[in-house]
């Protein structure tokens, strides 16, 4: 195995184990713990099952500061291609994207709080559980603005991918047309709340690119004879 398959494997894998990391704070806690439209059902929910919304956080947290190391790799693997779009790519999938994970983790510490019954005791359940939904909402909006940079990161890395030859120039193109679904959930969230679910399965065609992308790094790696080639 070449040196460069190798690299596109290793940010294959730690893109996956880091997106896993994310996504169950971002997919299945939602769907386990939070009850829309039903504060007093969620802040239950929450403080009886609080180890797994910590686990959330934690894992929430984790793959924040994973994907710092996602986008080094992939710096290393495309900085021969390109060197300032791969350093643009760090910047807009990391410098700025990881911060607001973290400052929106501070949303869901105060919910769990509020629902333990720790804060606020001279408002009444029915306020704490409102009190509760209120930084769920936060969190979610918070995530709802981090897609505008979810988006942004991948047309860089995307017109690396066009550009390396080691990778399918189809993978670059999806990967540019996927900010066009992050940018549409993002302004979607802020502008037409009443559509996010529609704007979530329209923007599918779009967002499974990342997906494929990790999957080719992972199974097929990166063609080194195609930098030969170019040379």
């Amino acid at each position: 195995m070449s040196s460069l398959s190798r690299n596109a494997r290793v940010a294959g894998a730690l893109y996956v184990l880091f997106s896993i990391f994310g996504a169950l704070r971002l997919i299945y806690i939602p769907s386990k713990l939070i009850v829309h439209g039903n504060a007093a059902a969620t802040a239950n929910n929450i403080a009886a099952h609080e180890m797994l919304f910590r686990l959330g956080t934690i894992s929430y947290l984790i793959g924040a500061a994973g994907w710092i190391f996602v986008t080094l790799v992939l710096y290393r693997l495309f900085r021969e291609v390109d060197q300032n779009l791969a350093a643009l790519m760090v910047i807009l999938g990391s410098l700025v994207s990881v911060p607001i994970f973290f400052f929106n983790a501070v949303n869901d510490v105060a919910a769990l709080l509020l629902a333990r019954g720790e804060l606020l005791s001279v408002f009444d359940a029915a306020q704490r559980d409102a009190l509760v939904m209120l930084f769920l909402r936060l969190h979610n909006y918070g995530d709802a603005a981090n897609e505008i940079f979810w988006g942004l990161w991948l047309i860089p890395l995307g017109l690396l991918v066009y550009r390396s030859r080691f990778l399918p120039r189809i993978l670059g193109i999806w990967l540019i047309l996927g900010c066009i679904g992050y940018l549409g959930l993002s302004f979607t969230a802020f502008l037409f709340p009443q559509y996010e679910k529609k704007a979530f399965t329209y923007s599918q065609p779009f967002t499974i690119c990342e997906v494929a992308f990790m999957l080719w790094l992972i199974v097929m790696g990166a063609k080194e004879k195609k930098i030969g080639a170019e040379a």
